[in-house]
This record gives C-alpha cells, structure tokens and sequence, in this order.
C-alpha cells in the first residue's frame, strides 16, 4: 500500500506530524510520501520519507498517476482537495483538518469549504480538539470522521541529562503571529525578570514565517525595555532533534516551558516539552486538554491574567517536589497515549475501515 500526505509547507506542528507519522506507517509495511506546495525550513528535519515540493498540476497530476496512491491524505488545502479530484483520482480521498485557528475562525473556514468537502472527500481525519470534533460533526453529517490523537516520537525525542545551567530559562515555541500571542510571553517575561534577575527567555520560531506587523511589535517591544532584549535569546529554524535537547536543559535549569497560544489544534510544542521531563505552563488553547492536567501533568493560566500567570510560574520555580511530579506525569502520559506505534494501529484500521464499510463515525479513540 502507498499514501500520500499533502500540505503547504514543511513547518512546525504538520512538519512534525506528517514525518512522525510516515515513519510509523512505513514500518509496517505502508509506503508514504509527501507533497507540500512550497518549500520550507522544516524540509531539514525530513529524512528517508520521498518528498516533493510543487504547486504545479501537471507536475501533481503526473505524480498521482506514476505513484498509484492507494490514499491522498490533503490537510486544510481545501484547493488541492478540488485539483486532485478533478484528476480522476480513483482512490481514497482523506480531508484532513489540524488547527483552524480559533473557534471563529474555524466556523468561518468550515462555512467556506462545506459544499467542496461534501462533493470530493472520501472521509475526514482531525484531532481530539473538542471544539474542532464538534464543528466537524455538525457541519459534516453524512461523511466518515475519524478522530484520534495526533502522535510523537517516543523512542527518539526524549530527555537528555546536561550540565545544569547556572540560570533558570523560561522557553517559548512558536511564530511572531497573532494566534501564538508571543506578546503575551514577553509580558510575562517582563514581570519575571523582576522577581529572578538572571532569568533568560529563549524563544524558538521559524523566521521565516513570522507576520511583518506582528514582528515590527515584536522589535519595537524589545527596543523599549532593554533588560528583556539583553535576556531574550531567539533560536529560529533549530533541527527538530535538537530540540529534545534544548527543552531538556530547560527543564533542568529550573525554569519551563511557558505556551501562550489562543488556539492549538493539537499543540506540539507543549507535548513535545512535556516528553522531555520540562514543566510546561499554558494557556487553556484547545488541543493541550488532551494532555495537560493542572497540577498533575502540568500547569494552566488565564489567557490575559499576567498577575495568575506568574504565580503560577513562581510556583513551579520554588517547588522542585512540584516540578518533579509534573515532569514524571507527563512524560508517562504522553508516552502511554500518544506513540507513533498506537496512531499507526489507528490509521490503518482507518484506512481498512474505509476499505470495507465505510461506517459514519468510526470510534473516537482515547476518549
């Protein structure tokens, strides 16, 4: 069996996804490739997977057609999703949906792909984000859903023991736009710094999808305070690998991984810190639910409330006993729930499902 997988670009949580899961499915015997309409910076992180990089038809039309997919899996392109049907492709057709934004935007991007949805998608595939499963559903009666958890690599991504830092960090993952809130984290930053002189922030983006408005502010912020700028480090475009190693030291300094999200689909970044034993504190975003207990695998906020969201911080920074139980459960439970090997187990009976019967609402997983 060959599927492929198609999205924008090779960044951030779909980079992740869609190469985790390829390997995972290849093991055992499924041949995956992956298509993605422009070029990007997470196309280093991607090894041994056949992978193209072309909007042209022609060039994805005769791609099809050499490859005899038994399955295209397309995430939020709803453009590709009309191009590859009016090919006469004769195999399964999977939408897949990641993210979305917020819950508005979300209605927005649903009321707009419904009527091509229903006409050319075999089935769709999304997350276990309650506001996306209940949009779906409701948007989308009469179409196979299949709704599982998006996985991570936990035989190769993990904690490593380093030379502890002097200093405690406080780490972000993100991009300079709107939905991540980076504005908030630099907030938060501020009043930190005041309570632990020598904090450092480290923030991780990909640069060159930050949004020109969002990074003047961004500049502007770090030009009038310059303590933040003289203690904010920004990495852009690290090797995925590398990042186990980052986030491990950032949770051996004393410090955590902070995510100040509106809406997380999914929400990599935080279960990816959570895998290497750093205590992560978050906003309330969606996706994190699936993972993120409060005060047992790790901590939330208030979106908004920087006075709770430094208490909380501080808390987690003078309680090692805390931050030692945080770090232990949640690396057990996203190790128990949320392997690549159990979301192959999950995608193949979706595509044997699909095969055979097609039944509406096949099983919610994990729920």
């Amino acid at each position: 069996m060959k599927i492929l997988f198609t999205f924008f670009n090779p960044s951030g949580g779909m980079e992740t996804l869609n190469r985790i899961r390829s390997k995972a499915l290849m093991e055992r015997g499924i041949e995956s490739h992956l298509l993605y309409n422009l070029d990007g910076e997470g196309r280093q992180n991607i090894k041994g997977i056949p992978t193209f990089v072309t909007s042209d038809p022609d060039t994805i039309r005769k791609l099809i057609e050499r490859e005899k997919y038994h399955a295209i899996i397309i995430c939020s392109d709803i453009h590709m999703l009309v191009q590859i049907s009016s090919f006469g492709y004769d195999g399964r057709i999977i939408f897949e949906f990641q993210g979305l934004g917020t819950p508005e935007e979300a209605l927005l991007i649903l009321q707009g792909f419904k009527e091509r949805i229903q006409r050319h998608a075999d089935a769709l595939l999304y997350p276990q984000t309650a506001h996306l499963r209940k949009l779906i559903r409701s948007f989308f009666p009469d179409i196979p859903q299949y709704c599982f958890d998006d996985p991570l690599d936990t035989r190769n991504f993990g904690y490593t023991s380093y030379p502890r830092k002097p200093f405690p960090v406080i780490g972000w993952i993100g991009r300079i736009q709107v939905n991540k809130n980076w504005r908030e984290f630099l907030l938060l930053g501020q009043r930190l710094l005041k309570l632990y002189p020598g904090l450092y922030l480290w923030l991780f983006d990909d640069d060159t999808l930050s949004d020109s408005t969002e990074l003047a502010g961004y500049r502007q912020m770090l030009a009038e305070d310059p303590l933040l700028s003289s203690r904010l480090i920004r990495y852009s475009n690290i090797p995925h690998e590398l990042m186990a190693d980052y986030l491990s030291i950032i949770g051996d300094s004393g410090g955590m991984l902070i995510s100040t999200s509106i809406r997380e689909g999914f929400g990599y970044a935080v279960a990816e810190a959570m895998l290497c034993r750093c205590p992560v504190l978050s906003t309330d975003s969606g996706g994190v639910r699936r993972f993120i207990f409060h005060n047992t695998t790790g901590k939330f906020y208030t979106r908004g409330n920087l006075e709770e969201g430094v208490a909380e911080a501080v808390s987690l920074m003078l309680n090692p006993l805390l931050r030692e139980q945080l770090a232990q459960n949640a690396e057990a439970h996203i190790r128990k729930h949320f392997s690549a090997d159990l979301y192959a187990e999950r995608f193949i009976a979706m595509l044997n499902g699909l095969e055979a019967t097609s039944p509406f609402f096949a099983p919610d997983y994990g729920l």
